[in-house]
């Protein structure tokens, strides 16, 4: 079989785990690069050995020879970049979030159902960690019975990276679109992917990004400017499901708290699981609870090796050798949830879907 001839486009940090992800697999050929900065480009191109580097995607995209394109740009150019790479024929894994409204992501959704057998697929690389793919065994085989209550933290002490990530018109939003995203979804998808039926939220605007704090250090994107922040610190969310779960949420760039805290949890009828900071399993057995430990390589999310196994998993999607675990309902329905979260903020009320 021929190799998967990729195109990155969007040549930032995020990028760096796609390309060594798709070095890594000997099925695909890095074949261009494209970024707005064309030095920074054509530096990607060198390091990973792909022929060609633009600073126009659409450039990139005209290419015949490309079968599909990472997409790791600001998310407010995800979706005219995804569609475009749609109606140009290539398959397409774009980073979380999916994009920055619903309306684009309906938009998105539609360019898949109107292209020939092509996938979008959506970077919710925490599905493919070691823990959830071994959490999810034992919920499907209904070890822990209905899945009714998840509680997820991702709360960063100081950590607001300023640049595009502090800027909303690209980003959309602070910690919600950027960290609530994952650990959102990473509940939705255990827990079966109810759909979202009410949402009551609120965002918070009181430490900007502290950039006055000193001896701690932390991320900061390239075009970092301690002057420029238009987004939340923190955000907080109560989500209802059809079925009848619900799901409570807080997330945040900077916060006065003693440490930094991801915490996962799932409460089910049988048992229940904690998922980060490691994954351990709670049930009961003979009038005794039992706390279970599983024996594997790591109980934390493995940030290469989930990258790894997503880009893994979208090439042998592109190969027709699997369906996607990650496809772009499910990212319309994660960004009906986010909007709603900030909707439910502005206005002070609860939004019902």
């Amino acid at each position: 079989m021929n190799p998967v001839k990729i195109g990155v486009i969007g040549a930032g940090s995020i990028s760096e785990m796609h390309f060594d992800s798709y070095k890594n697999n000997s099925d695909v050929e890095i074949y261009a690069v494209c970024d707005l900065n064309i030095n920074r480009a054509e530096e990607k191109a060198i390091k990973y050995g792909a022929n060609k580097f633009y600073s126009d995607y659409q450039e990139l995209l005209a290419l015949d020879e490309i079968d599909a394109v990472s997409i790791c740009t600001w998310n407010d150019s995800h979706a005219e970049i995804s569609i475009a790479a749609m109606r140009a024929g290539k398959h397409v894994l774009v980073e979380k979030p999916l994009c920055k409204t619903v309306k684009e992501a309906e938009e998105m959704q539609k360019a898949v159902n109107e292209s020939e057998s092509k996938i979008l697929q959506v970077g919710f690389v925490r599905r493919f960690a070691t823990n959830t793919q071994v959490l999810k065994k034992f919920i499907d085989s209904g070890d822990l019975g209905e899945i009714y209550y998840a509680k997820a933290s991702c709360l960063r002490v100081l950590g607001n990276p300023g640049g595009w990530f502090a800027d909303k018109e690209r980003s959309g939003g602070g910690p919600l679109i950027d960290l609530g995203v994952h650990v959102i979804d990473l509940c939705w998808y255990l827990m079966g992917k109810p759909k979202v039926v009410s949402v009551t939220g609120n965002t918070y605007h009181k430490l900007g990004n502290r950039a006055n704090i000193e001896h701690k250090s932390y991320y900061k994107a390239a075009d970092y400017d301690s002057s420029k922040n238009s987004v939340e610190d923190l955000s907080n969310a109560l989500i209802r499901f059809d079925n009848g779960a619900s799901l409570l949420v807080d997330v945040s760039f900077t916060l006065h708290a003693q440490k930094e805290v991801m915490e996962v949890n799932l409460f089910g009828e049988k048992g229940g699981a904690t998922i980060e900071p490691k994954l351990e399993i709670m049930t009961e057995r003979h009038d005794t609870i039992l706390n279970s430990t599983p024996q594997i390589d790591t109980l934390t999310f493995d940030f290469v090796k989930g990258f790894q196994n997503e880009i893994n998993h979208f090439v042998e999607c592109v190969q027709g050798k699997a369906k996607t675990i990650s496809p772009v309902e499910d990212g319309v329905e994660i960004m009906k949830i986010l909007t709603a979260i900030y909707e439910s903020s502005e206005t002070g009320s609860e939004v019902t879907f």
